[in-house]
């Protein structure tokens, strides 16, 4: 798997990213060392957790993996810090007293004295940015963090992060898709600018991209979910119904699979550094290792870009 640097910073991560959001919840523990093992065997280095992800339930069953199945030394660990859920209600917080209690738990549950890419979740309304920054600084200064970065910023959000923090923000984590391309007139210049590379999540548009859901809703899809169904319904009908079978076109005449094509167009864009795929399952992990993650043809990705732009209709 490609190794690329993470912006204009030293940091080297795998074109994917193995996301762990369903790890403790959809994904048990069994099923989580299967695909860290296949992940790692494919040659992928970078994994992505959160203090948010299943109470940090994510993060101990990440942290019971290591060493076991792959040596600490030779990952990429990406945590973030600012989101927690009590009592079942999502919480913002990203002062400097939570990050840093965030970070202590990170470390702890993960078995680790450091992260290598540690990230604030979230833009805090009420919480000055310098104070947030502030608790990146001090991470890495202390060494407990190696490299700093955001998550989820908007374009103006990330140039004020960069320009004010001491210690560089390297990484923007984000929403980035041929069904989700709000970042392009924005947060990309700016990632460009400041020299930040993305992370992109949902890069599959949150499982449209694989074609699963054309004419259908899976049973065991998230769309069939009662709790998930909402995550993915935007992207089932009107225009991104339009660009599915756009790409399902191209994917044919390529000898491709959707999922490949997909990640093919993303990984194109220079400024992005790595697109965290997030399976639930051992299957889905096999068929997006499977991916050729090869270049398109410059026809193809005119026609996607073409079909995928964000003036096109929404209906």
């Amino acid at each position: 798997m490609e190794q690329r640097f993470m912006g204009t910073s030293g940091l080297r991560v795998s074109a994917l990213a193995l996301g762990t959001m369903t790890w403790g919840k959809e994904t048990d523990v069994e099923s989580a060392g299967a695909m860290l093992r296949d992940f790692v065997d494919a040659g992928g280095t970078t994994l992505d957790t959160a203090v948010s992800y299943v109470e940090g339930r994510s993060e101990a069953i990440l942290g019971e993996l290591l060493g076991d199945v792959v040596p600490r030394s030779d990952v990429v660990l990406v945590s973030k810090a600012g989101v927690s859920h009590r009592n079942g209600k999502r919480m913002v917080d990203t002062s400097r007293r939570a990050m840093l209690a965030g970070l202590d738990a990170s470390l702890a549950r993960l078995g680790t004295d450091h992260l290598d890419l540690w990230l604030a979740n979230i833009w805090d309304e009420n919480v000055p940015l310098e104070e947030t920054l502030g608790a990146l600084e001090h991470a890495v200064s202390s060494g407990r963090v190696r490299y700093a970065g955001v998550s989820n910023y908007n374009g103006w959000q990330l140039a004020r992060a960069a320009t004010l923090s001491e210690a560089p923000i390297v990484a923007n984590q984000l929403e980035y898709s041929l069904l989700e391309r709000t970042a392009e007139p924005e947060v990309i210049p700016a990632a460009e600018h400041v020299g930040a590379g993305l992370l992109c999540w949902a890069p599959l548009g949150r499982g449209a991209l694989t074609g699963k859901y054309r004419g259908q809703i899976p049973a065991d899809s998230r769309g069939a979910s009662s709790t998930m169904s909402g995550y993915v319904d935007r992207y089932l009908e009107g225009r991104p119904a339009r660009i599915v079978e756009a790409l399902v076109t191209a994917a044919k005449g390529l000898g491709r699979t959707p999922l490949d094509v997909a990640l093919g167009w993303l990984l194109e864009h220079h400024v992005v550094a790595a697109a965290v795929v997030g399976p639930r399952t051992h299957g889905q992990l096999k068929e997006i290792l499977s991916s050729s993650l090869d270049p398109l043809p410059d026809q193809i990705t005119t026609v996607l870009d073409e079909v995928s732009r964000l003036n096109q209709g929404s209906s």
